[in-house]
């Protein structure tokens, strides 16, 4: 039997490991297998028996990179003229004094089509992105989940989400790199170009393709927290919520009440989001405007307060943004019937480890 304190405090905190070492025991073989522990993983809903496909197959990972895309691409370009003015706050905040200013400044001096600046590179990149950081996620989750095995799945399940989440951000970036850089080169600097068409070939005669990719990592340090903070603490506020807040089993929930769970998670993460990613954010817009400028040069120009301007409006639309890109990502779900297992349960042979049964 393992020491009382140490099983409750494991139990306990959502954010912590295992501070025991589990030994493998041979338990009786099952036809459910890996597939069961598999489906203990998924944060959303509830797995029905009509599933068009086997979860972790070819068609799965497409699916859920098709969500990605559309939850992604559709979300953000949506939120352009609120992403513009963030980013104008970020840049000239001499000029664009708060989220009013910023846009009365705008629509007096583009009238109202410039808030709509740079949505075309907004929405190729970020539906790259998002067919990378969903599809990549499922990828890793399982992969992970299948070298830890069923007992250490449940216990380091936090690490796991996090792990997934970084591996699969990583080249969700790079897919993003290229279109980010030309989406901040149009809402930030008037007059140097008011299309993709026109911004992308200017910047390779100007800069080469270093002018697409010398933002990579500072997106990687805004984007890489972000979504581990994303996809972790939605994973764990979807568990809780059904476990403290939802007033019945979560089996009897219907689709539509499922689906308000997830959004409502949703919002909770984006706002951790926000805060956490917000300096790094501030300095990919600074970067991506000024040529010949690197991270650390750009982070010493705008010191410890500067790296904070926009963040309330910031919080306002990454927060909306993560509940309405968990809601249409696990509404896809729910229309192409992928299996959507319910929140991640002890295993039997873990509970008789810590003596939770006979």
């Amino acid at each position: 039997m393992y020491p009382t304190a140490l099983t409750q405090l494991a139990r306990a905190n959502p954010f912590s490991a295992p501070l025991f070492t589990l030994q493998k025991v041979e338990e009786p073989s099952h036809t459910a297998g890996a597939q069961g522990h598999r489906r203990r993983l998924a944060a959303a809903s509830v797995a029905d028996s009509g599933d068009s496909c086997e979860f972790g197959s070819g068609k799965y990972y497409a699916l859920c990179g098709f969500g990605g895309i559309l939850s992604c691409g559709i979300t953000h370009t949506a939120v352009v003229p609120l992403d513009l003015v963030k980013c104008r706050l970020q840049v000239d905040p001499a000029k664009y004094k708060s989220i009013i200013t910023g846009f009365s400044v705008t629509i007096r001096e583009d009238g109202v089509r410039g808030l709509a600046k740079g949505w075309a590179p907004t929405f190729i990149g970020y539906s790259m992105q998002g067919l990378c950081k969903f599809g990549f996620y499922e990828v890793f989750k399982i992969l992970y989940s299948d070298l830890l095995g069923e007992e250490n799945t449940y216990l380091w399940r936090t690490s796991l989400y996090l792990a997934a989440s970084a591996s699969a951000e990583f080249f969700a970036d790079i897919a993003l790199a290229p279109m980010e850089a030309c989406k901040v080169r149009i809402q930030t600097q008037p007059g140097y170009a008011n299309t993709l068409r026109e911004c992308a070939p200017k910047m390779y005669a100007e800069e080469g393709l270093w002018a697409f990719y010398k933002g990579v990592v500072p997106l990687w340090m805004r984007q890489i927290p972000y979504t581990m903070m994303k996809f972790a603490c939605f994973e764990r506020t979807v568990e809780m919520l059904y476990k403290f807040v939802v007033p019945k089993p979560r089996s009897e929930c219907s689709k539509p009440e499922q689906l308000m769970v997830t959004f409502v998670a949703g919002y909770i993460a984006g706002v951790f989001c926000a805060i956490v990613s917000h300096p790094a954010d501030s300095v990919v817009s600074v970067l991506n405007k000024e040529k010949g400028s690197t991270a650390a040069q750009v982070l010493k120009k705008l010191g410890p307060m500067g790296v904070w301007k926009g963040l309330f409006a910031r919080i306002i639309m990454i927060g909306t943004l993560t509940a309405l890109q968990w809601f249409i990502y696990d509404s896809v779900k729910v229309y192409f019937r992928l299996p959507r297992p319910p929140p991640p349960e002890m295993p039997e042979s873990l509970k008789k480890k810590l003596g939770l049964t006979e």
